[in-house]
């Protein structure tokens, strides 16, 4: 079993084993000794799937599970307040615990629900997704997705413990798992080349998990809140999510992310900022895990989307300050720094990498 520590505002472990679902409630009983109620959040995927193991794992608790249907359209203000009506009507109680048992929408959810029903009670993350386990399910972040956009109301709110069992990602289908790769693509390109390298053999997995969790880790412990160094996890999703939402999220953000890396590392190349080799790795790399690449002038989506409706759609991210947002901008392969640019020249930058 690998343990990674996280030292943050709380202090807890990732454990990361093949078939360590089933220690949940081994893990808990020594973590929180004093909760009487688990109550499992997961989807409608999920739960076909993971309920009877992950309730079984918990035996001895007095256990109750929610499931949600599975998508991004669950990630809402509506679903999130039948979340807490529900863990009050099972009167949940500031000892017991939630245990977000899914993707990074089941994540996001069960975190922001746990941050504030009774004001904060403990919740652990079972990631089931590749995405979840190399990112979201590390770090604290929670939310729900608003109308206007993603990820716009939320809060920080570290889990008490992270289980990770790569077993769960032999029923991933494999879209999904091209989704998550991605994510391990931004790492990659952010801090660590061979990343990239190991992309090409599968028996990696677990390593290539165990390195993007350090280097997530490694970040947040610097920068907790998101007011520096942790911003550079955000490469490629300020175009990422306005591709989702000009979509309906009919793109997924495995391949919205893709596409974003790939138009802002184009632009970079193009105004001599990184070496046009770096662009050309980036493009291999997310051929060799089927996430999309762009063609020069053209998305590769069922529809096309203009540089001013993909402009207009980030003008709702939540990362922008003002009237200007700071970017992510790849210098070399395995290296970005952040840019701050005012959100007119972040349209010039999508034109630029459109074209290219």
């Amino acid at each position: 079993m690998t343990i990674i520590p996280v030292k943050v505002s709380r202090h807890y472990e990732i454990l990361l084993a093949n078939g360590i679902l089933s220690q949940l409630g081994q893990r808990l009983e020594s973590l929180l000794p004093a909760a009487k109620k688990i109550a499992i959040i997961t989807d409608s995927n999920v739960w076909q799937l993971y309920q009877h193991q992950a309730e079984a794992a918990l035996a001895g608790y007095d256990v109750i599970s929610y499931s949600f249907p599975a998508g991004e359209a669950s990630k809402s203000a509506a679903q999130y307040v039948k979340i807490l009506s529900w863990l009050a009507a099972n009167e949940v109680t500031r000892t017991d615990a939630i245990v977000a048992l899914g993707g990074g929408v089941v994540g996001d959810m069960a975190g922001f629900a746990a941050a504030t029903y009774l004001r904060g009670i403990p919740f652990v993350q079972v990631p089931t997704t590749l995405l979840a386990m190399v990112d979201s399910s590390v770090g604290g972040k929670t939310g729900i997705d608003l109308p206007e956009g993603k990820n716009l109301a939320g809060a920080f709110y570290q889990p008490w413990l992270v289980l990770v069992d790569p077993d769960v990602l032999n029923t991933l289908p494999a879209h999904i798992f091209s989704d998550g790769m991605a994510e391990v693509i931004k790492y990659g390109m952010l801090g660590n080349e061979y990343l990239l390298e190991m992309l090409k053999d599968p028996k990696q997995l677990n390593a290539i998990i165990t390195i993007c969790i350090e280097m997530k880790r490694d970040i947040v412990e610097n920068d907790e809140f998101d007011n520096g160094e942790r911003m550079l996890l955000n490469f490629g999703h300020t175009i990422g999510h306005a591709i989702e939402r000009l979509s309906d999220f009919q793109v997924s953000h495995g391949q919205g992310v893709a596409v974003g890396m790939a138009i802002i590392t184009r632009a970079a190349a193009a105004y001599g900022l990184c070496p046009a080799a770096c662009a050309a790795k980036l493009d291999e790399a997310l051929a060799i895990c089927k996430l999309p690449v762009p063609a020069a002038g053209q998305l590769p989506f069922f529809q096309q989307y203009s540089v001013s409706e993909i402009y207009n759609a980030t003008l709702q991210d939540k990362k922008r300050s003002g009237g200007s947002i700071t970017e992510v901008v790849p210098t070399k392969l395995g290296l970005c720094q952040l840019k701050k640019m005012p959100m007119t020249e972040l349209e010039n930058w999508i034109e630029m990498g459109l074209k290219a």
